[in-house]
C-alpha cells in the first residue's frame, strides 16, 4: 500500500487550494469485506489524509465480487458525481475466475474510458491484481 499512498499525498499536494473528491471503484478490498468499514482503505485512505491536513472525501465505491465486466457496467451510475482521483481496484476476481486476460483489460480500458469522459481532468490509479498460479503459467503471465 506504501507506493498506492505515496502517489495519493503526491496528487493531493496538486489540489491543496480545495476540497478533493476521491472515489475507490473496485472488488471485496475496497468494499472492506469480512472486516469493519472503519479498516477498508477507503477508509484508511480518508484518515491518513485528513491527518495530514488535507481536505478530502474519500468515497468507497468497492462491491464485494465484482468484475471488471461488471464494474464496466456499474460505473455510468457511480459517475453521477464528478471525482479529482480515480483509483481502480478490479481486476482479481477475473483472475480468480480464470477470465481471459484479454477480456479484462478491455473492460478496464472501457471504465477508464467513461472516468475520462465524464471528468476530463480527473487523476487515474489503476491498481495492480495478481492471477493466482493455480491457473497455470501462460495465464498468470497474460494477467500480469
Amino acid at each position: 500500500m506504501k507506493p498506492l499512498l505515496a502517489l495519493f499525498f503526491l496528487l493531493m499536494v496538486s489540489w491543496q487550494d480545495r476540497p478533493v473528491t476521491v472515489m475507490v471503484f473496485g472488488d471485496s478490498i475496497a468494499a472492506g469485506y469480512g472486516i469493519d468499514p472503519e479498516q477498508a482503505f477507503p477508509a484508511l485512505l480518508q484518515g491518513i489524509a485528513v491527518d495530514a491536513g488535507f481536505e478530502v472525501q474519500v468515497i468507497n465505491a468497492g462491491l464485494s465480487g465484482e468484475t471488471s465486466a461488471g464494474g464496466l457496467r456499474r460505473i455510468d451510475w457511480v459517475l453521477q458525481r464528478p471525482v479529482d482521483i480515480f483509483i481502480l481496484e478490479l481486476g482479481g476476481n477475473d483472475g480468480l475466475r480464470g477470465i481471459d486476460p484479454s477480456n479484462t483489460k478491455q473492460n478496464l480500458v472501457g471504465i477508464i474510458q467513461k472516468v475520462r469522459g465524464k471528468n476530463p481532468g480527473v487523476e487515474i490509479i489503476l491498481t495492480g491484481m495478481e492471477a493466482p498460479p493455480n491457473l497455470g503459467d501462460d495465464y498468470t503471465t497474460r494477467f500480469r
